[in-house]
């Protein structure tokens, strides 16, 4: 079997490049795989597998001709449902959207195909990106390949689900306050959030447009930087994208990245909702550092414990705004097809928005509008920017002794269904320790603790946190203690 074999970018290529292989032969059994694991996972919410196969075509002639390959040619990856791909649909997994097809590609759809990637699938995900456990999707939850009884976190849990089930060798998904990391984290992959505006948003369903930030999950760091190498750059659609080199994005260096200092958050130490499982593993992997020689730096970054809270007052303004245009009349719901005589304006919009978001949306578009409302805007929307102002300064004020800043991904390992769903304060704190990162702009990335798994056997992560376009460093010193420092 191909895929058996296979774990990275490079060893596919190189198989296709000693013809051990061809792209429709891999694409063709990856298929048959995905057919017969995604009954359990069900990562995906469809597949392409008609373009996927006509694109291998083209790539195997190229081979046959002697032409040489290289980036992401040929290679398989999923795409969270919140991206728009030309001729498919964008549902953001929900029902709202279930009847739209997108009418064109997004900017970094374009670079991928330009690449030569293969996009094989849309993946499920929190309805408009809201949750931390795809448990809020309306087509159903995905499940965590390591243990289907468990999530696979969120907002992009289809997309962790499909690399972790190695039903891609890569994927995108969007980041508005961990949900790129902390399903990394508990599936076990690699999953790097970009500087705010290193990657285009332009083609992607927004929820807070200050937030946002498209990025890789990947089975290792090298892999998640031949991707965003790729889909990085300024773009002339998105006022917010910045240009910035990545040229040498995958060029790694041992000695340099262990020239920097890592620092450790002291707040997050003592944060007593870390499980014990989560604080054993960081605490290993912080020691593997110290071990090879990296400079260990402790920090305080006194505001992050309002963090949370700053977040979910800006989060649900901003969602509320955004998901405006869904009034029945742009886009089409699935509810207004059914009643194509409604009697008036109002009752087009409570059809729509009342019935086709889920609690969720409706949830978080309720708290969006109460904070922006008059007489409360001064109270809670206008002092959260400013609170979100002085967390910023914290870290520019870190990144003055250290390079990177060392953090847990997620406070726990994934949970049960269900464990959470009756509380949605105690979802919130799923991403206590991501949400900082997206206030700030900062990149961060997500690796696996080596073998360190909790009692019922699911994966921990990390993050490393770096400066604005420190994309570098955080590859970097990942790619080291994943290649190096692992057992």
């Amino acid at each position: 079997m191909i895929w058996d074999s296979i774990k990275t970018i490079s060893e596919y290529h190189a198989g296709l490049r000693e013809k051990k292989f061809s792209v429709v032969e891999a694409i063709t059994e990856l298929y048959a795989y995905i057919e017969k694991r995604d009954t359990d996972v069900r990562a995906f919410l469809q597949l392409q597998k008609e373009g996927a196969l006509k694109t291998a075509q083209s790539i195997d002639a190229r081979i046959q001709a002697g032409e040489s390959i290289g980036g992401l040619e040929g290679v398989p990856i999923a795409i969270k449902d919140n991206i728009l791909v030309h001729g498919f649909s964008a549902t953001a997994s929900s029902h709202l959207l279930e009847p739209y097809t997108a009418s064109y590609d997004a900017t970094v759809i374009q670079k991928l195909k330009k690449a030569g990637a293969i996009l094989i699938g849309k993946t499920n995900l929190d309805e408009f990106a809201m949750g931390s456990s795809t448990e809020n999707s309306a087509f159903g939850a995905t499940r965590n390949p390591h243990d289907i009884t468990k999530v696979p976190g969120g907002s992009s849990g289809g997309s962790a689900a499909a690399v972790g089930a190695h039903m891609a060798l890569g994927a995108l998904g969007s980041d508005t306050g961990g949900s790129i990391r902390q399903p990394a984290a508990l599936c076990g992959v690699v999953g790097l959030k970009p500087t705010y505006g290193a990657v285009s948003r332009y083609g992607v369903i927004s929820l807070a447009s200050s937030l946002d930030q498209v990025g890789p999950f990947a089975r290792t760091v090298a892999d998640a930087a031949h991707i965003f190498q790729v889909i990085a750059g300024a773009d002339v659609h998105d006022a917010t994208s910045h240009a910035h080199d990545v040229s040498s994005i995958t060029q790694f260096n041992q000695s340099q990245a262990r020239s920097r200092t890592i620092g450790v958050v002291d707040e997050y130490l003592h944060e007593q909702g870390m499980s014990p499982e989560v604080s054993t593993a960081m605490q290993k992997a912080l020691q593997r550092f110290e071990d090879a020689g990296y400079t260990i730096k402790h920090i305080s970054l006194p505001h992050v414990k309002y963090a949370l809270s700053c977040y979910y007052i800006i989060l649900p303004a901003e969602a509320s705004s955004n998901l405006a245009r869904y009034d029945g009349l742009r886009y089409a719901s699935q509810t207004t097809n059914h009643k194509p005589q409604t009697k008036n304006l109002l009752q087009t919009y409570l059809d729509t928005r009342g019935k086709g978001f889920g609690d969720e949306v409706r949830r978080r578009i309720l708290l969006g509008t109460f904070v922006l409302s008059s007489g409360y805007y001064d109270a809670y929307y206008a002092k959260a920017q400013k609170v979100r102002r002085l967390i910023q300064s914290d870290f520019l004020k870190a990144f003055k002794d250290v390079d990177v800043i060392f953090a847990p991904t997620a406070p726990s390992p994934a949970f049960s269904f269900g464990e959470k769903t009756q509380d949605p304060l105690t979802m919130y704190l799923e991403d206590m320790f991501t949400i900082p990162v997206n206030l700030a702009g900062l990149p961060a990335i997500s690796i696996p603790v080596d073998s360190a798994y909790d009692r019922n056997h699911m994966p921990v992560g990390f993050q490393l946190i770096g400066k604005p376009w420190g994309e570098y460093d955080i590859l970097n010193i990942g790619h080291d203690y994943e290649i190096n420092l692992r057992n």
